[in-house]
């Protein structure tokens, strides 16, 4: 089990349960996070649209998402109805076009204002 340090958007949050479900800066799978028993401080309140710094282990298939530290509250809090609506999303929260616009994809590396990776053959 790897822990790594991800940053990601909280695209789902359950208050009274403390549950929440995190888009990753990597664009692999979404981060799930529920307090663990035990856990030796107060878990911070996640709302949908919160930029947040947490660590990730894959666990049984699933990303489990663990210690986040809430960056920016509110930092795009209609991200979510974004995504549904099929929505590029840009660093200045500008709409971005591309030269092929019939897939429904969002690059975080766009959202945070970072540079894409480059792939090579």
């Amino acid at each position: 089990m790897k822990l790594q340090n991800m940053f990601g958007v909280v695209l789902w949050s359950d208050a009274s349960a403390q549950n929440a479900v995190i888009w990753c800066e990597d664009q692999g799978e979404l981060a799930y996070y529920t307090p663990g028993d035990g856990c030796i401080h107060d878990a911070p309140s996640l709302d949908a649209g919160d930029l947040v710094q947490f660590d990730v282990t894959v666990q049984e298939n699933v990303r489990k998402a663990t210690n986040p530290q809430i960056l920016m509250q509110s930092h795009s809090p209609d991200l979510p109805q974004k995504l549904r609506a099929g929505q590029r999303v840009g660093a200045n929260d500008m709409p971005a076009q591309r030269a092929d616009t019939s897939k429904k994809v969002v690059d975080l590396s766009d959202y945070f204002g970072a540079q894409p990776a480059r792939k090579f053959a």
